[in-house]
């Protein structure tokens, strides 16, 4: 081989390592980058199938602007995995079909879906699910006010 030939190569090397490099750089710039909805979409879609459930607790549902100065609506809630507690809120605002915030109380239990390795990363609701109970649960209490007769158990619920 002599010395043009080298040279040749190497240029050539050099145009093809240009030309990947634009279209790389081309394609960052032009590429459609998710909205901050699909990549919360996306993140809770994510949480529903692969997010471990702890009961948690509502707080709150409160109204708060925007940054653009629409209002919020935030479902506040609390929650407590190995021994640490937690409180979070999530953005309920275009989640209309799947919620309804009149039918949220708080202090009711609820379920919450959270991240293994990341436990602040939690929702309460999602698409395909939802950790919202409409009644209090019930609970067995013992009823001993015959003596004669053995302890019957009854349930009872609070509304």
């Amino acid at each position: 081989m002599n010395l043009n030939a080298v040279k040749i190569w190497e240029i050539a090397g050099g145009v093809v390592l240009l030309t990947g490099a634009a279209a790389v750089g081309t394609w960052l710039l032009r590429r459609k980058r998710p909205t901050p909805a699909e990549i919360e979409l996306g993140r809770r879609q994510f949480l529903t199938q692969s997010g471990r459930i702890v009961d948690g607790t509502l707080l709150d549902v409160a109204e708060v602007p925007g940054e653009d100065g629409n209002p919020l609506t935030m479902l506040m809630y609390e929650y407590r995995i190995g021994g640490v507690d937690y409180e979070a809120s999530q953005d309920i605002t275009l989640m209309g079909d799947v919620v309804t915030v009149a039918h949220v109380r708080s202090g009711f239990p609820c379920s919450v879906r959270y991240q293994p390795g990341n436990p602040e990363n939690s929702i309460v609701v999602a698409e395909g699910w939802s950790g919202l109970r409409k009644t209090v649960p019930l609970m067995t209490v013992w009823d001993d006010r015959q003596r004669g007769n053995s302890a019957r158990l009854h349930t009872e619920t609070s509304e």
